[in-house]
């Protein structure tokens, strides 16, 4: 059979065919029984059959027949609301077939033998302008496996910076090591410090060698807990034999919420930054991508939120939420390139060099990864068909969704949308939506419930000690009003204590 993966013609009306597809009422989740029955599908060591090899036909069929049943609907339904997990634009899709296909080496860049490493650089350079983050400020910069690797790119890159500051440029962290070169530069300890911050950060701390420890919520308020204290940052910097990086949450995992509130905000951690030579930077997974939205009034206080942002040092971005291109996708960007190839420098591997000096470096040189999967061929994808208009009008659909929710859920008797006494719906909702059931019984099995319908999937947290919903809107397909109106009716039916059915929408 002819391979029509690279034919234009069948894959222009496949994709302009599944870009029209109207949102599906398919069940987010699969059913319980779909699940079960897989399970008794695998293969079990021990057994006859186990590793025995079979007919490639009998493994597409186990795996159509069996497995495919039994995912969830995450790239599928618009209203998977689990974690910020975005859908697969058709182009993303089509793009990470042929990523696939073609199996590109991105590791080294070799202009004479293969495009892959431009179309990165390109790539970057094209989330840059659609973030808005300035023109050639942010030089420093790669694709990683999504917002965890990003996280420990930019601890370690400020791990570098405030250290090498300490050692007066004679020394690098990267040769040295963290002890001897703490020993050296007469460091005690060096501190992250952040508000609001994401579990990856512990995690990131963890993997750098600062420890999980070294991570201190300074946050402003108990009810605002994503609000950085300026003042209590400011004494922290303060404290003598001791480094500091400044972790600055932009979308808080529950709330949504910013570390900061304005430029004003922004400015004055820079200047603390810089007077305590501290490194600022930003974990904006998917918060960054406010810079994103139009220039409508109702996006003025997002907009503001991530005004500054470009003051930082460096920022972390997660391209399978917002930018919806398939799993793994992130990006790193630091205005400090030098200090990107100081720690992430691949040495004595001669096999390994680019040949020619380059104005685009090696990825193996400025990332955690020497092996690494094309994974901006599908950004670039989206980025060259949707463009700066057509991606606003995604994040607007997603905007729209999420407050539509949260409207809902603050006019509702059944409901309390948190956190509570918080600013209008239409100035401070992005994409998140968090809120609990104001009977106490109800909101112990709340998230079970309403998972328990199939068509709509959240995620449950805690906030201010008790459990609650966080339902987070990040799929291409959403369809603000349709889906309103399945999610409506899903939180009445199961405030009411009854069955839902998806036909009654």
């Amino acid at each position: 059979m002819e391979d029509r993966l690279l034919d234009i013609s069948a894959q222009g009306l496949r994709l302009t065919q599944q870009r029209n597809q109207p949102s599906s009422d398919e069940p987010t989740l699969p059913a319980p029984a779909a699940l079960r029955a897989a399970e008794t599908t695998l293969p079990v060591p021990g057994t006859s059959s186990y590793l025995a090899g079979c007919a490639q036909e009998d493994t597409v069929r186990h795996i159509v027949e069996d497995i495919i049943p039994a995912l969830n609907g995450q790239g599928l339904s618009s209203r998977y609301f689990g974690f910020v997990t975005g859908g697969v634009l058709p182009i993303a899709e089509w793009a990470d077939n042929v990523v696939s296909r073609m199996d590109q080496n991105v590791q080294v860049h070799l202009p004479g033998q293969t495009i892959s490493t431009t179309v990165e650089h390109v790539a970057l350079e094209m989330t840059a302008g659609l973030l808005r983050l300035g023109d050639g400020a942010w030089m420093g910069r790669t694709f990683t496996t999504g917002a965890t690797a990003s996280n420990v790119l930019g601890l370690a890159c400020g791990r570098e910076h405030v250290l090498n500051r300490r050692l007066g440029g004679e020394d690098t962290v990267g040769e040295l090591g963290v002890l001897a070169a703490c020993l050296k530069a007469g460091v005690s300890e060096i501190q992250v410090l952040t508000s609001g911050a994401h579990s990856s950060l512990s995690k990131a701390a963890s993997v750098v060698g600062l420890g999980r420890g070294s991570v201190k919520e300074l946050r402003r308020s108990a009810d605002k807990p994503w609000e950085l204290d300026l003042g209590a940052l400011e004494a922290a910097l303060r404290k003598p034999g001791v480094a500091s990086l400044i972790a600055v949450s932009a979308g808080e995992v529950n709330s949504g919420g910013f570390a900061l509130k304005d430029v004003a905000e922004w400015g004055k951690v820079r200047e603390l930054a810089d007077k305590y030579g501290a490194w600022i930077h930003v974990d904006g997974a998917f918060g960054v991508f406010a810079r994103a939205l139009d220039e409508r009034e109702a996006y003025k206080t997002l907009r503001e939120r991530v005004e500054g942002l470009t003051l930082a040092d460096s920022i972390t971005v997660d391209g399978h939420k917002l930018l919806n291109v398939p799993y793994d996708c992130g990006m790193f960007f630091t205005r400090s390139p030098a200090i990107m190839q100081s720690v992430f420098t691949n040495p004595n591997a001669a096999y390994l060099s680019a040949g020619a000096p380059s104005s685009i470096p090696s990825p193996l040189n400025i990332g955690l990864e020497n092996s690494r999967r094309f994974r901006a061929l599908p950004a670039y994808a989206v980025l060259h068909s949707e463009g700066r208009t057509g991606f606003a009008t995604l994040l607007s659909n997603m905007v729209q969704l999420a407050r539509n929710v949260a409207s809902f859920v603050r006019d509702s008797e059944h409901y309390l949308l948190l956190p509570e006494g918080e600013a209008s719906v239409d100035d401070d909702i992005f994409m998140t939506v968090l809120f609990r059931a104001k009977d106490a019984a109800l909101n112990q099995v709340l998230v079970d419930k309403i998972n328990q319908t199939r068509q709509l999937y959240v995620s449950g947290t805690s906030w201010a000690g008790e459990k609650a919903v966080r339902l987070a809107v990040s799929n291409w397909k959403v369809d603000a009003e349709k889906d309103f109106k399945v999610v409506a009716s899903i939180l009445t039916a199961v405030a009411e204590g009854r069955e839902f059915s998806i036909d009654n929408v």
